[in-house]
């Protein structure tokens, strides 16, 4: 028999169960990852990027945008009362959905912050309660 330079079926098969191995190993550590930054991208939303623009709101008009008018107030002049005589917006530059592709929730005055707003999301499931909720109040 001539010298041949191939692997056998053995070594391809040995070459198969090492990639699988690892594989087993790490991909379980970036499954969760995906998820994870939605609810860091909605954290960060709730808490920091829309109450800017909100304040904003609030700083050229003298009050909040009311629940009937909700968040598309800091993106379009709204023309229902309490009509902003001094809206100076775009306060926001894309709708405001969130990570999963709901709208985010508010209500002002607030249900939980009765001196300002409520600004939530209800996460994954897009349905109220349970524990992927996201909000701008602590949990009782």
């Amino acid at each position: 028999m001539k010298n041949r330079r191939a692997f056998t079926l053995i070594e391809l098969m040995l070459v198969v169960m090492i990639i699988a191995t690892l594989a087993a190993l790490v991909v379980p550590k970036f499954t969760g990852r995906a998820e994870q930054a939605k609810v860091t991208a909605a954290r960060t939303d709730i808490s920091a990027n829309i109450p800017t623009a909100l304040d904003l709101y609030e700083l050229d008009n003298g009050f909040f945008p009311t629940t009937e008018q909700g968040l598309a107030a800091l993106r379009v002049a709204p023309a229902t009362s309490p009509v902003p005589s001094k809206w100076n917006g775009p306060y926001l530059k894309r709708k405001p959905i969130d990570p999963w592709g709901y709208p985010y929730r508010y209500e002002c005055p607030g249900i939980h912050n009765i001196n300002g707003y409520d600004l939530y999301s209800y996460g994954k499931d897009g349905a109220e309660g349970g524990k992927d909720d996201i909000t701008n109040w602590e949990e009782e």
